[in-house]
């Protein structure tokens, strides 16, 4: 059984003591649309609960929830009557599509948006370019707390090099249901065959997942899948979370500056046991952006505009 009591300490994260109301205005209204709250195989600081409460004490208006292994929008339903309902930050989820839910699954994709989750994330764990990833490299990625099986690769192409039909059934489900589609963790040339499915499909929210982490897209790929309409996701997690991990805000900035704002948005990709909360993040975040002489106006945009267009029918 996974641990359910979820170690979730403010004090640990030491700057939320201390005040910083400029970078705290800025996240009033803003969206996350990558939280990794529990339940979950894997060790999670906080809970769904947890995680609103903490967003909600800074204003933001709403939240993503999202396992790698099961929809939580059931988990969502059913923490309403148990005080979610009160809380002022709206807490929406999705499907990730990988073995633990069926795989490319539409059935999981039609129960999922039609009971209210917003998105659905092709594979992750269960990616090609995850798998390898990690075979390769240290992802900072925990340990299950169960005993699970070996993810299998899931490819959305079939043989002919064209998306599958069943990925084609997913992406009417998602355009029918003005839902957000998300890259997942699909390396670039699968990436590319899906935008171009959804795009085709009528699918008009469309996310890249982290484009500089297991993904590998660069610059310039970021750039001309904006001009596809894509918007490009970054983690604060990556950039503010524990100091050895850290990349370099420079790249960050880069992105913004070739991409643009209207088509970038920040998100945290926290919850993990041993790592800074969502707002902790945000907050480094926002103060970091300022910093750097990023307008007020670009870092609305960035935090919370942006996704909250995506996230709103």
């Amino acid at each position: 059984m996974t641990d359910v009591d979820y170690p979730f300490n403010l004090d640990a994260d030491e700057d939320r003591k201390v005040a910083d109301p400029e970078a705290d205005a800025l996240l009033n209204g803003a969206v996350d649309l990558h939280q990794h709250p529990g339940p979950s195989p894997f060790p999670r600081r906080m809970s769904i609960l947890d995680a609103a409460r903490d967003a909600a004490s800074v204003g933001f208006k709403a939240i993503v929830a999202k396992s790698h292994h099961h929809s939580m929008v059931t988990d969502i339903l059913a923490l309403q009557t148990a005080g979610l309902r009160k809380i002022s930050t709206e807490v929406y989820g999705g499907v990730a599509l990988n073995r633990t839910v069926g795989g490319l699954n539409p059935y999981a994709v039609e129960l999922a948006l039609r009971m209210g989750g917003r998105m659905v994330w092709f594979p992750t764990l269960s990616s090609a370019a995850h798998i390898s990833h990690h075979e390769h490299h240290d992802t900072g990625f925990p340990t299950p707390e169960v005993d699970l099986r070996p993810n299998e690769v899931i490819t959305i192409l079939g043989d002919d090099g064209e998306v599958r039909p069943e990925v084609r059934d997913i992406l009417d489900v998602i355009a029918a249901e003005h839902a957000v589609l998300t890259c997942g963790h699909l390396g670039v040339p699968e990436a590319q065959k899906l935008i171009d499915a959804a795009v085709a499909a009528g699918v008009d929210r469309i996310l890249v997942n982290h484009p500089i982490f297991v993904v590998g897209a660069d610059v310039a790929q970021a750039v001309a899948w904006a001009r596809q309409g894509v918007t490009i996701e970054h983690e604060v997690i990556m950039y503010f979370g524990k100091p050895e991990r850290r990349r370099d805000l420079n790249e960050l900035l880069t992105f913004i500056r070739e991409v643009g704002v209207e088509r970038t948005i920040l998100c945290s990709d926290s919850g993990q046991k041993t790592n800074p909360l969502p707002v902790t993040l945000y907050r480094r975040a926002v103060r970091a952006l300022l910093d750097a002489g990023i307008p007020e106006s670009d870092i609305r945009r960035l935090v919370g505009t942006t996704a909250g267009q995506l996230l709103y029918k």
